[in-house]
């Protein structure tokens, strides 16, 4: 699992794709709560994404770890180009499911499942330092209950 799913899940988490696939099977499960999870999720993911790709990057600048340590069947086959922390995958991850969690707690936890291999995979594939993941998912659940700034969550009987 460690060789192929990771490094695999990992590419389908670039440029948010695992995401946005995933909110448009909540968006037509016919569910209003799934659909209100799925944009919220959106919504929080961009203002990680914005957050942690614009704005953190630049201002930290960390490199990347070597992955000469990494067996080569595990790495990424494009490594990335952008600095290490924090981490983006992490954020978007942790931030869109912040955001189902927030309407449909219960639908939240395959989202958790996958993003929590999400952000496994950008230490396993040695795309970054735990640090970096860690800092990514805190702000991605910040981003999440950021949400709830400009749009309150709806009361399940709505």
């Amino acid at each position: 699992m460690r060789d192929t799913v990771l490094p695999t899940l990992s590419r389908w988490a670039n440029y948010s794709r695992l995401w946005l696939a995933v909110s448009g099977v909540l968006a037509l499960s016919g569910n209003s709560g799934a659909r209100r999870g799925a944009l919220r999720g959106l919504m929080a993911l961009s203002v990680a994404s914005f957050s942690t790709n614009v704005v953190l990057k630049s201002l930290v600048r960390r490199p990347r770890p070597a992955v000469d340590a990494i067996p080569a069947v595990r790495r990424l086959r494009r490594p990335p180009i952008t600095t290490s922390f924090p981490s983006g995958h992490s954020a978007s991850a942790a931030a869109f499911t912040t955001g189902v969690a927030i309407e449909q707690p219960l639908l939240a936890v395959p989202v958790a499942v996958l993003a929590s291999g999400v952000a496994t995979s950008r230490v396993v594939t040695g795309a970054h330092y735990r640090s970096d993941v860690f800092a990514g998912v805190t702000i991605g659940i910040a981003a999440g209950v950021l949400t709830l700034r400009w749009w309150p969550r709806t009361s399940p009987s709505s």
